[in-house]
């Protein structure tokens, strides 16, 4: 199929594929919306002069002004017509901000020589996963009224990075950030490690453990003993908590956890390179590594030698059970190819002249693999093309520290692309969400998946608008976020709020839904 991309046409009643419900007519849709959007205009008035009248503001016209702002996200009349977003910013972006301060009467932290006990963490993972363990150490310390020890990084996982807290986070910061809600220290006083058992007692508790479960079973231990291990820490806490406990979840997330100074230095400078070549770029996680094709016990057409490679790789996991690569698919639990991820940035309207930040690891194949991406995208860069060589030397033999500087580039950049849904990709769009609904995007692999399968049966427009159909729902839009949905890392919802816009927005709804009704009748009289 050739690629070449002209002006991208809207969807159309008539298409009919997998990815696309068929609505009413467009006359049954114009009648029908113009009815609706009067109604809206009328109440809008209404409670606007209630508003006025009374000097509140009236909850109703709250509710009325995000029903209109959000029929609008996506399409002005609903169904036949579509319009096309903003593919670089949400323009209801600007309406929500992260929140995670202390409520009223949020009880200090307990100083250490009156906690309940010294708590040690061992986490585990890469960066990412160890990052949630972390997270969740503290709120855990917090349920516990423990004295939490600086949680130690995992140094035998798959990345076998050495690194220790103080070489990747800004130790001093993260203990002084959260003074406020645990009492943090770099290690166990010596009058306890002098009487404590060597090593200190062990223990791994269940995952997604509710705080009951560590009030009932770690803290009695933790009282008889003083000091007590956890292993293994990540996705150990629940995920639904009290909303003070989640607020503190992104207090530890999104400002306690800050990268060393070398770290954030070299990742701002790589930040203001691409920023010097382009206005604005992309940066896109394509987690296409060999360790992730094999776990993911996916196929991607490389044949048998494919199938013996990534099948010598995935006997590292030998409790990994035998599953069907094409069912792995259609369910869409298998990362796109570099191609299929250009070829979906494409069809979303991003030009070939976009600038393109590719944070990976090795990729399988190889130039081979990234060709088709770059003849998608010529500009495309890596931390390995933007850095020097003095300058990467000394994170090379860390994947942990690479991993971080990465990080740094995906938060910063414009948009952000993830291409599964692993930790990094959570953690980032939890942060990206936090910090002002900054576009993000993902996959909806399980539609696009039979979409790429029938792309040579169709043209490029036609392409285009089911891409665009496809990624409803995943483009990082202000109303993805539900309360429960997800892991709370990835939806934030407890640390999201919506900006008193209403007052701002009523008289500019009234003025844009009046143009709006005015070219709906001039459509429908036509």
């Amino acid at each position: 199929m050739g690629v070449g991309v002209g002006k991208l046409s809207l969807l159309s009643p008539t298409d009919q594929h997998a990815c696309w419900r068929p609505n009413a007519t467009p006359f049954q849709h114009r009648k029908s919306t113009s009815w609706s959007v009067s109604c809206c205009i009328i109440m809008l008035f209404g409670l606007g002069l209630i508003s006025i009248l009374t000097g509140h503001m009236a909850s109703d016209l709250e509710w009325y002004s995000q029903r209109l702002v959000r029929r609008t996200l996506y399409s002005s009349v609903e169904g036949s017509y579509r319009a096309p977003i903003d593919v670089w910013k949400s323009q209801y972006s600007k309406y929500y901000y992260g929140c995670s301060e202390r409520g009223r009467g949020y009880a200090p932290a307990v100083l250490e020589r009156w906690s309940n006990g010294y708590l040690l963490i061992g986490t585990s993972g890469g960066l990412n996963q160890q990052r949630t363990g972390i997270t969740d150490a503290v709120v855990v310390a917090r349920i516990l009224n423990a004295t939490l020890v600086v949680p130690e990084l995992d140094h035998h996982s798959f990345w076998k990075d050495d690194s220790d807290f103080v070489d990747i986070f800004d130790v001093d910061w993260f203990i002084s950030h959260l003074a406020r809600d645990v009492t943090i220290v770099k290690r166990v006083p010596d009058k306890f490690m002098r009487s404590m058992e060597k090593p200190p007692y062990t223990m791994r508790v269940p995952r997604k453990s509710e705080p009951d479960y560590y009030l009932d079973q770690v803290l009695p231990i933790l009282l008889r003993r003083q000091v007590v291990q956890l292993t293994k820490f990540d996705y150990r806490l629940a995920n639904n908590l009290d909303g003070e406990l989640q607020k503190l979840r992104c207090r530890v997330n999104f400002h306690a956890l800050k990268f060393t100074k070398p770290i954030q230095e070299l990742g701002q400078r790589i930040i203001m390179r691409m920023q010097k070549m382009a206005q604005r770029f992309i940066a896109v996680h394509l987690r296409f590594e060999p360790d992730m094709l094999a776990f993911s016990r996916c196929y991607f057409g490389g044949g048998e030698k494919e199938r013996r490679e990534l099948g010598e790789i995935r006997k590292r996991w030998t409790t990994l059970p035998e599953l069907s690569p094409d069912g792995e698919r259609k369910r869409g639990k298998c990362p796109l190819t570099p191609h299929e991820v250009g070829l979906m940035l494409r069809a979303l309207g991003f030009s070939n002249d976009t600038y393109l930040y590719v944070a990976s690891g090795e990729i399988y194949g190889g130039d081979e693999t990234m060709q088709p991406l770059k003849d998608l995208f010529p500009n495309i860069y890596t931390k390995e093309m933007l850095a020097d060589e003095e300058e990467l030397k000394p994170f090379l033999p860390f994947s942990s520290r690479l991993a971080a500087i990465d990080y740094i580039v995906c938060d910063e950049s414009d948009v952000f692309v993830t291409n599964n849904n692993g930790n990094m990709a959570k953690i980032i769009a939890g942060r990206r969400r936090y910090m002002g609904h900054k576009r993000t995007i993902r996959p909806n692999a399980k539609k696009l998946s039979t979409l790429f399968e029938a792309r040579h049966k169709m043209d490029w427009d036609t392409f285009a608008r089911r891409v665009k159909s496809c990624q409803r729902g995943f483009m990082g839009e202000p109303d993805e976020m539900r309360p429960g949905r997800g892991e709370f890392h990835e939806f934030p919802s407890s640390c999201i709020c919506k900006r008193p816009y209403v007052e701002q927005l009523g008289a500019i709804n009234l003025t844009k839904a009046g143009s709006s009704f005015n070219g709906i009748r001039r459509r429908g009289s036509t």
